[in-house]
């Protein structure tokens, strides 16, 4: 934790700029290689998802949802997204439970990375705010306070997540902690792709990588499929590893 600064702004402020970067202020040791969740990233983050089908840039609330945010990012930083697969597509014409429909695309972190951090509590939509709207990026999860990695997007507006909503029998919703800003065409695609056994994505589209950049940059058009495409992005790639 970053020790209390009361009557010193200018450390304070010092000390929150050392927070992302892992300094040290004071002596006191202020990030880990794998911070908790709720301990930093309070704003707005940009994430860009590489996917098999083409790029996701996605907008995280940490204002809002800093708790489902830090986990996110923990996540990615340490590069448990890259390997992994969007695995689940659910849509109108193929979902297990026809009592409340929704749609939306589910994925998960690459298990040869590594184990999955503990889960984390529940921020619900009635505290954040934050709706399961078109675009929305929210976790996925069973019970209360049990999610972990696995993450949704929805395609359209799905009212039946929130908190509230019919689609979970305990009406506690889901956590909305973000909002995809380019590459929602790339969401669709992967929405559209076959599936077996009803939701599963047959074959699994691929993350390549997950990565933080400050803004959205127009380096290689959103929605190329990387199999045809992947010798050239390489080339023209600036995000900083």
């Amino acid at each position: 934790m970053i020790p209390p600064q009361p009557t010193k702004l200018s450390l304070t402020i010092l000390a929150v700029a050392a927070l992302s970067a892992g300094m040290s202020v004071g002596g006191h040791r202020l990030a880990t290689a794998e911070p908790e969740p709720g301990r930093q990233e309070i704003g707005r983050v940009i994430v860009l998802i590489e996917t098999e089908l083409g790029d996701i840039e996605v907008e995280l609330d940490g204002a809002r949802a800093p708790i489902t945010v830090a986990n996110f990012l923990r996540y990615v930083d340490v590069g448990r997204y890259d390997g992994g697969r969007f695995h689940r597509s659910v849509r109108l014409d193929n979902q297990a439970r026809e009592d409340v429909l929704i749609e939306v695309v589910q994925a998960g972190t690459n298990r040869e990375r590594g184990q999955r951090f503990d889960a984390i509590a529940l921020e619900r939509t009635r505290d954040t705010g934050l709706k399961h709207l078109d675009g929305a990026l929210s976790m996925a999860r069973s019970g209360p306070d049990t999610a972990r990695s696995d993450f949704f997007i929805c395609i359209g507006d799905q009212p039946a997540l929130d908190y509230g909503g019919a689609r979970n029998a305990d009406g506690q919703g889901f956590a909305v902690f973000g909002r995809v800003v380019r590459g929602m065409e790339v969401v669709r695609r992967i929405h559209q792709s076959p599936t077996a056994d009803r939701e599963r994505l047959a074959p699994p589209i691929g993350i390549v990588k997950m990565t933080r950049i400050t803004r959205p940059r127009a380096r290689f058009p959103p929605g190329v499929p990387r199999r045809a495409h992947g010798a050239q992005r390489r080339e023209t790639r600036t995000v900083p590893r």
